[in-house]
């Protein structure tokens, strides 16, 4: 069996903590549609209504104040006390969850990730601008499955996020105002300039289809190389699961289609251009994520329609893997 499949309480636990984060979540992202502040001000003997930008003080004038100007901003510190409340009070049963979670052993991932998910999640990137391409998605596949998936790698060092964006963003920092925003340290890999670094030496490396490549705007970074093979993940239907780090805190992954990634696995593990000691990991996670897609994803079907519709490049290694398991062998890492 490729699954070993989750225990009661692991489930509920689950069920429980995607609940409770879709709450605080809801929240933040209220939060974060807010201006940073407004703030009546007076300049040379008259009053104006301005929007605070930043911390640092940047503002801009909304215009002369007005009794519309004063109902506007009673409405607006009405809304940000009620969602700064919405999410204290949904802070709290989320932690609990995640505690709970975290008690009953579910599949976690790095700490490092989980600031990185949660403020993309706040500003409504997940699922739209940016996919989890890397192992951290992994743990996303075990709970879209039901269990475990013993055996399949799923430590890593890094973080590998993929620009999935389809409308152009031509002055916006989407990326570096994220990354910016969870770690100050973080800069720009002047040898590898589709990779940030924080003063931890924590790698996170941006991934981006040919397709999408375009949307980004110049400005941002880190700037992505735009790879053919990414575009075999935008495929399908993505997983979109709630889970915990290993310090308890939770995190949304959004993820490619498992069928998909699993198969760009196998292509990736037989390119002379990747790492050689990356190869076999790629390979074992490719057949075992396979292997879990035919026991415990229906909802992902694996048949004659799913081959039909299959590129060249990716189609052998379909069928080879098909035919081993058909053949009741043991798959060859």
């Amino acid at each position: 069996m490729a699954i070993r499949i989750f225990s009661d309480e692991q489930a509920r636990a689950l069920v429980n903590l995607r609940q409770k984060y879709e709450v605080w979540v809801e929240a933040e992202r209220g939060l974060a549609k807010l201006p940073y502040n407004l703030a009546r001000k007076e300049v040379a003997g008259r009053a104006y209504l301005y929007e605070l930008l930043d911390r640092r003080g940047n503002a801009k004038s909304l215009g002369p104040w007005s009794d519309e100007q004063a109902a506007r901003l009673d409405a607006y510190k009405y809304e940000k006390e009620t969602l700064k409340a919405r999410s204290a009070t949904s802070r709290t049963a989320l932690g609990e969850s995640a505690a709970i979670a975290r008690a009953v052993r579910v599949p976690m991932i790095a700490n490092e990730a989980g600031p990185i998910l949660r403020e993309a999640d706040r500003r409504g990137l997940l699922g739209g601008a940016l996919l989890v391409v890397g192992t951290n998605a992994v743990a996303a596949y075990a709970l879209e499955a039901g269990g475990f998936i013993p055996e399949l790698p799923d430590e890593t060092a890094d973080f590998d996020l993929a620009w999935a964006e389809t409308d152009p963003q031509h002055n916006a920092q989407v990326v570096w105002d994220l990354l910016k925003a969870v770690d100050p340290t973080f800069t720009v890999n002047t040898e590898r300039s589709f990779q940030a670094r924080n003063a931890k030496a924590y790698e996170v490396e941006i991934l981006a289809a040919p397709s999408r490549a375009r949307t980004m705007a110049r400005i941002d970074r880190p700037q992505p190389i735009p790879l053919p093979e990414q575009e075999w993940l935008l495929e399908g239907r993505p997983v979109d699961q709630v889970l915990i780090c290993r310090d308890g805190s939770p995190a949304r992954i959004v993820a490619p289609d498992p069928r998909w990634f699993a198969l760009q696995k196998l292509w990736m593990s037989r390119q002379a251009k990747r790492n050689p000691l990356k190869r076999g990991k790629d390979r074992k996670q490719g057949l075992l994520l396979l292997d879990a897609i035919a026991e415990a994803m229906p909802h992902y079907p694996l048949d004659d329609r799913f081959e039909a519709g299959l590129p060249a490049e990716l189609a052998p290694h379909y069928c080879e893997w098909a035919d081993q398991r058909s053949k009741g062998e043991a798959p060859r890492w």
